[in-house]
């Protein structure tokens, strides 16, 4: 463990085997595990566990208090898994109680400069959030999603499993899994075609998951019809499967494909 000596470390924090950079705060009731590397100036505040192995960088704000005026200053936390990394200038909020009281990230996450993260959200594994993408409150974001810069999603929203949500894309409604959304507000442009072919999909089932994608949202029918059908004749295949019930779920009401007029409800 290496704490620099101009470090401001709260008694009461529990700090693994770790680093800790100069003119960096660990404030009271923080919890690092070994391995964490805290660069120079960061602020950690309370309430918050850091996981295994993750890196924050320069001048990046953990666990401030949730931007949210019902706030009224209740013990909240911040839970951050392991392997995760956190660049400059990263803000990562903690929850409220009126949406439970945490803030989860978890596994294998890169953080890229500027990304903001709101209270309350939900973070899966393995997801990239490029330079300046920032979450409102709530927001739930499954694993392997991916974020271009500038975009940002609207709170109370949901982005599926191995989405990935474009460059200056600003979603306000929910965007399906394995779609890539792009625009402001922002449309659907199709299956993320790159990612699971990275993810190691066949070429038979990414022909099925487009087939199926181009039922639910490139369609006439209607949306209970076009879901029915999907269960019927590729419900083989859990991606199939799990695009529909990202729809039935949804609360929001999930983005309009850029050649469809109508897509789900909102």
């Amino acid at each position: 463990m290496a704490i620099h000596p101009t470090a401001v470390v709260d008694p009461s924090a529990k700090l693994g085997d770790v680093n800790v950079g100069a003119y960096s705060v660990i404030g009271p009731g923080v919890t690092l595990h070994d391995g964490v590397d805290i660069a120079h100036h960061v602020v950690i505040y309370g309430h918050t566990e850091i996981g295994e192995n993750t890196s924050v960088h320069a001048f990046a704000c953990i666990g401030g208090d949730p931007q949210d005026l019902k706030y009224k200053g209740e013990t909240t936390s911040l839970i951050i898994g392991r392997n995760n990394i956190i660049r400059e200038y990263v803000t990562l909020n903690r929850g409220t109680v009126q949406g439970g009281g945490v803030t989860r990230i978890g596994d294998d996450n890169l953080f890229m400069a500027c990304t903001h993260v709101a209270h309350d959200c939900v973070i899966g594994d393995g997801c990239v959030f490029a330079n300046s993408t920032a979450l409102a409150g709530h927001v739930s974001v499954g694993d392997f999603a991916i974020f271009g810069g500038l975009s940002g999603v609207h709170q109370f929203c949901r982005v599926g499993r191995r989405a990935m949500v474009a460059a200056g894309a600003m979603a306000a409604l929910d965007v399906p899994p394995f779609s890539i959304a792009q625009g402001d507000r922002a449309r659907l442009f199709g299956l993320n075609i790159v990612g699971l072919k990275r993810a190691g999909y066949t070429s038979e089932q990414i022909a099925i998951m487009r087939r199926a994608w181009r039922e639910l949202f490139s369609r006439s029918s209607p949306m209970a019809i076009a879901m029915g059908k999907v269960r019927e004749t590729w419900g083989e295949l859990p991606e199939a499967l799990e695009m529909v019930d990202f729809i039935q779920g949804s609360r929001r009401g999930v983005c309009r494909a850029a050649t469809s007029p109508d897509i789900g409800v909102e």
